[in-house]
């Protein structure tokens, strides 16, 4: 609400009209710039306010680069910043704004303004009145005007955050999906219908299922050149299935994603302050899967049941070397056959590895834990061909019923496989064609010779 003055204020002095008046236009989003059009427009005729306190139109300059910007700090907002530019470089005489949260939604901004304004003498107006910060009382009301500016941002997240959580508790928030999952007309979650996204999720629960490594997952899919399906949240095409080369950090979404196991959870990142990136509000860090806030099994159907879900996560915290955690590590490259799980006799500790010879190819189980942490001798070592072929004659020697069912099943096994592959590149051609068939249609739309 405007308010024009008709009496000339005591604080407006010659001095203050002899520099430029402000006025600084924002509003917090993109949706807010074009659907409350009547606000917008309302900070703009705060110029005729500045003219009615005598400053002339073109000594009245207009501010508006953070249109679509939030002012509750952490995003660049380089209109406020060249305002504070012109105030320190005593250009300013006043400064004009609908309201205090309109310049800024946290007191740090706001302070800094309310500073350089009580150094350089400059004015501030609202819609209502006119604020020498230098003077007590004002610099007391636009002190607690900030505060509650601060205040009532505070408060509408607090009030958001709360309808958001009950209405996530009965599983009735629409959360972004993976690639596998979509939202049919009635709003219920089911699987992708197209049958090669399908087949590619299988494909990956599948292998880790028998190779029990995302990397050797990774491995696996770019050796044979399968894409992955990812379903991205910006670009020129959000939330549009792309097929992208397989990563680590790809393969482990598709594992660490609950969604694939057919539950419905809320919270599974938080946000945190600290780890903010340049550009964004806040940062955000993963959460146990004790401490998520909604976690509803069976809610839509999934790829895996949740007992392999959880399963796929304790062989992927294990797969981190951390002995004293008593994670085992994911089995490494090397010529010993019991690397990584031999224990030591004496001592019962898990036994390194280290290799000898001129080239370095002869494996030895060493047990140093008292030399490495206590200074101590080494407890013992032992060369590891002579325990490996021991190991292996005994194996054999378990296994020689059933060779002919070991060969079958191994046989069966390979073949199961080349199959897999072969049903991927049969999806994957028969999409080709598809969309070769679709864009050959769409040529044809556009012929002018088809056109009518």
């Amino acid at each position: 609400m405007l308010i024009s003055s008709t009496v000339a204020d005591e604080r407006l002095t010659t001095a203050h009209r002899a520099k430029l008046a402000y006025v600084y236009v924002r509003q917090s989003s993109v949706n807010q710039v074009r659907q409350h059009q009547e606000s917008t427009e309302l900070q703009y005729r705060l110029v005729d306010r500045a003219i009615g306190l005598g400053w002339p139109p073109e000594r009245v300059q207009v501010i508006d680069e953070d249109l679509g910007k939030s002012g509750a700090g952490g995003v660049d907002r380089h209109g406020f910043q060249k305002l504070i530019a012109e105030i320190g470089l005593g250009n300013a005489g006043l400064v004009v704004s609908l309201d205090a949260s309109r310049l800024a939604r946290n007191n740090r901004d706001w302070h800094q303004l309310l500073e350089l304004c009580s150094v350089f003498g400059v004015l501030i107006a609202d819609g209502e009145r006119l604020y020498d910060p230098r003077a007590y009382h004002d610099r007391l009301l636009l002190g607690l005007s900030g505060i509650m500016s601060e205040a009532e941002l505070h408060q509408l997240r607090m009030r958001l955050h709360q309808g958001e959580r009950q209405k996530a508790a009965r599983g009735e928030l629409r959360l972004p999906l993976p690639a596998g999952l979509v939202y049919d007309r009635a709003g219920t979650i089911v699987l992708n219908p197209d049958e090669e996204v399908r087949a590619r999720l299988h494909l990956v629960f599948a292998k880790f299922r028998e190779l029990q490594s995302a990397r050797r997952v990774m491995r696996y899919l770019d050796r044979n050149g399968l894409s992955l399906p990812v379903r991205p949240l910006l670009g020129p095409s959000p939330h549009e299935i792309v097929w992208r080369a397989p990563d680590s950090t790809r393969v482990l979404n598709i594992l660490q994603n609950p969604a694939y196991a057919g539950a419905y959870v809320y919270g599974r990142r938080q946000k945190d302050s600290s780890r903010c990136r340049p550009g964004s509000l806040t940062g955000t860090v993963k959460v146990a899967i004790a401490d998520w806030a909604v976690c509803l099994h069976a809610a839509h159907p999934g790829y895996i049941s949740w007992e392999e879900f959880m399963a796929n996560q304790g062989r992927l915290a294990d797969n981190l070397c951390r002995y004293e955690a008593g994670h085992s590590g994911v089995p490494r490259k090397g010529a010993a056959l019991l690397q990584g799980i031999a224990i030591c006799g004496r001592c019962g500790r898990r036994m390194s590895m280290r290799y000898t010879g001129p080239n370095a190819d002869y494996p030895v189980y060493c047990c140093r834990s008292d030399r490495d942490q206590q200074g101590s001798a080494m407890c013992q070592e032992v060369r590891a061909l002579a325990v490996d072929a021991l190991v292996e004659r005994m194996v054999l020697d378990a296994l020689v019923p059933d060779q002919i069912e070991i060969a079958l099943a191994a046989a069966g096994q390979l073949e199961q496989e080349s199959r897999q592959l072969e049903r991927q590149w049969v999806l994957r051609v028969e999409r080709a064609r598809y969309e070769a068939e679709r864009a050959r249609r769409q040529y044809d739309a556009v012929e002018p010779e088809n056109r009518l």
